[in-house]
């Protein structure tokens, strides 16, 4: 068995408007489980970045520890990369982000290293609206350590071997909206066509973009019992509303009642598209999507989508007032003010 991924591709596979074809965005040969769910969020960040011709070194892919924290060997190989200590992810993330505000930064983590050990880190890096884009791969076990049970793990849900879970489970996304997100979204691996345009939605968004993704174990959380496995994910699944992603190109104009479609305008001109299905739910709204995870939950269904968008954010680089240029770019120059600048700054504290 090799883990090295072949060169030969198909001399007329089609190429973006960067001349590039998709096995650039591609990495490693994954060494995780045949059918982890994990692998399927890989290739979704590999088809976004393609289709949004994004050059793979304007991306910084940061990792804490665990099965989802070994995913960014497994795509984007052309980017930045740096794999933490567990749980503290964040924090490298925003060390780094403060340094170039100019890259992309995508954070993977798993509902152990964000739900256990990493969840202090993790609720900062969401008050403090970091930009960068924010995945937790959720399959509710630790499968490093043999299948136990997470933080996110379902009370009575039923573990490989047998276990009755007694604990509450921590919900991350409205976990991410009681903070103060102002991009909430949630999806299932399984399903490329609603995470897709998540993803090119989440690197658009001008602070912290978080998805959570249900991603279930298939070796130790994929049984009869589990609400992590594939089989009940797709019995009990609910989504808010059919999403794409639409090119400033094309921008739709609609109306937004009941069954129809909504524009969300984000920063750059791009927008989200949203097919509406019920009055009691606005992605605009913070209350209403509490409001629409609580009662999916009452339902015992798995509620995806686009939860909740605030387009008029303001990321931490601007609440810190920083320079308009990446602070690892200045110089001596920049750092050092004057003496007629010192006596000024003197001057106006008398």
């Amino acid at each position: 068995m090799t883990y090295l991924r072949p060169k030969f591709r198909h001399p007329e596979l089609e190429k973006n408007k960067l001349g590039y074809t998709i096995n650039y965005y591609e990495g490693a040969l994954s060494t995780l489980c045949a059918g982890c769910g994990h692998d399927s969020i890989s290739a979704a960040v590999v088809q976004a970045c393609y289709e949004m011709n994004i050059e793979p070194h304007r991306v910084a892919k940061l990792s804490g520890i665990g099965c989802s924290s070994k995913t960014p060997t497994y795509f984007l190989s052309n980017s930045h990369g740096f794999n933490s200590v567990h749980g503290r992810m964040p924090s490298v993330a925003t060390g780094a982000n403060l340094a170039n505000k100019e890259l992309i930064y995508f954070g993977m983590s798993g509902d152990g290293d964000s739900a256990s050990i990493g969840m202090g880190q993790f609720v900062h890096a969401v008050r403090r609206n970091l930009r960068m884009i924010y995945i937790v791969m959720n399959n509710g076990c630790y499968g490093l350590t043999k299948g136990q049970d997470s933080a996110t793990a379902d009370k009575g849900s039923i573990s490989k071997a047998g276990s009755n879970n007694r604990f509450e489970a921590i919900d991350m996304a409205a976990l991410a909206l009681e903070l103060g997100a102002d991009f909430v979204a949630q999806s299932f691996s399984g399903d490329k066509t609603q995470l897709i345009p998540l993803i090119k939605a989440a690197i658009n968004h001008k602070g912290f973009a978080f998805i959570n993704v249900i991603s279930p174990c298939v070796t130790f959380n994929n049984n009869v019992g589990s609400t992590k496995s594939y089989d009940y994910v797709r019995q009990h699944v609910d989504a808010t509303a059919t999403i794409d992603y639409v090119p400033p190109a094309a921008e739709i104009r609609t109306s937004y009642n009941e069954g129809s479609s909504k524009r969300v305008t984000m920063h750059d001109g791009s927008y989200i598209q949203l097919h509406k299905l019920e009055n009691s739910w606005d992605p605009q709204s913070r209350q209403s999507a509490m409001n629409a995870i609580h009662e999916a939950r009452n339902r015992n269904e798995i509620l995806t989508g686009l939860l909740y968008l605030n387009s008029q954010t303001e990321d931490l680089h601007h609440t810190l007032n920083t320079v308009s240029q990446p602070l690892n770019t200045l110089n001596e120059t920049d750092l050092c003010p004057s003496a007629e600048a010192l006596n000024s700054i003197n001057n106006s504290f008398r």
